[in-house]
């Protein structure tokens, strides 16, 4: 039986998972990391056991149920921490079967302006030039309205995390959902962890924000994309150009929803109107 209580990091990519991770990591009692297998895994062992497959007669829902547990104890069995945060962008898309393994659970979602995602991606592109990075899978990349376009299809990088923090947002499901604007996270750290752990139910826990630090690089060169998960040692916001065209940075920031909570029970720590995007 699992002992350790789990929560979840979801959202958008470039949209500060990996820094609130690195925040949470200088807590003792907690374990965090960038993303993890266990979403795939889930929707792997599921996908073996569900109607269509020879299996499906023989697994019900109950054994399905510990199936997914047992995936939680083992991938963490020898983690010695008793507040677990699994990140994965596709847990926005799976609270139904979240909140039934882990009834009191709660989803933290990043989010950002998706053209500042956008942008942050093409900065890392180009920063490579060199490199055919695999974030793009098999899609087009001749240009960047070729790059964008593919990234924000829904079965793409940020297409697919947008479409499921959506999903979350409008759900059933939205108050165990704490969205987290990345400038509000960056621009005022301290207040917004305060949010996190009043959101969680965990004691407080003073953070050192001069001296956050966290890097993949196995990871992020497998990727063919160096320094993608890399953390600056302090939290600040850097304000800065976008490198995309007018137009894009335009269409893609139209799709910022969650600074307008009106239809959603969701919890938001996010500006009330979009945020200021500096262009010139």
């Amino acid at each position: 039986m699992i002992n350790q209580k789990f929560f979840f990091i979801s959202g958008l990519p470039r949209s500060g998972s990996t820094l609130l991770s690195a925040i949470l990591l200088q807590n003792p009692r907690f374990h965090a990391g960038m993303t993890s297998p266990l979403g795939s895994l889930v929707s792997a062992v599921l996908a073996q056991v569900s109607a269509g497959t020879e299996f499906a007669p023989v697994v019900d829902n109950l054994q399905r149920r510990r199936l997914l547990i047992g995936l939680f104890e083992s991938f963490y069995a020898e983690t010695p921490k008793p507040v677990i945060f699994d990140t994965n962008r596709m847990w926005c898309a799976k609270l139904p079967i979240l909140l039934d393994l882990f009834p009191d659970t709660k989803v933290i979602a990043c989010a950002r302006n998706v053209a500042w995602v956008m942008d942050s991606i093409e900065c890392k592109f180009r920063s490579n030039p060199y490199e055919n990075t695999k974030l793009f899978g098999g899609m087009t990349r001749s240009t960047v309205y070729q790059r964008l376009e593919g990234l924000a299809q829904h079965d793409q990088l940020v297409g697919f995390a947008w479409a499921a923090l959506r999903e979350a947002f409008y759900g059933e499901h939205a108050k165990h959902l704490l969205v987290i604007d990345y400038e509000l996270l960056t621009q005022a750290p301290q207040k917004v962890m305060e949010l996190v752990y009043d959101f969680i139910g965990q004691p407080h826990f003073t953070h050192d924000f001069e001296q956050v630090e966290y890097d993949a690089p196995d990871f992020d060169l497998e990727l063919g994309m160096p320094g993608l998960h890399r953390v600056k040692p302090k939290v600040e916001f850097n304000e800065r150009r976008t490198i995309i065209p007018p137009d894009l940075f335009e269409k893609y920031s139209k799709m910022t929803f969650w600074t307008d909570p009106s239809g959603s029970t969701a919890n938001v720590i996010a500006p009330k109107s979009n945020m200021k995007e500096n262009q010139a």
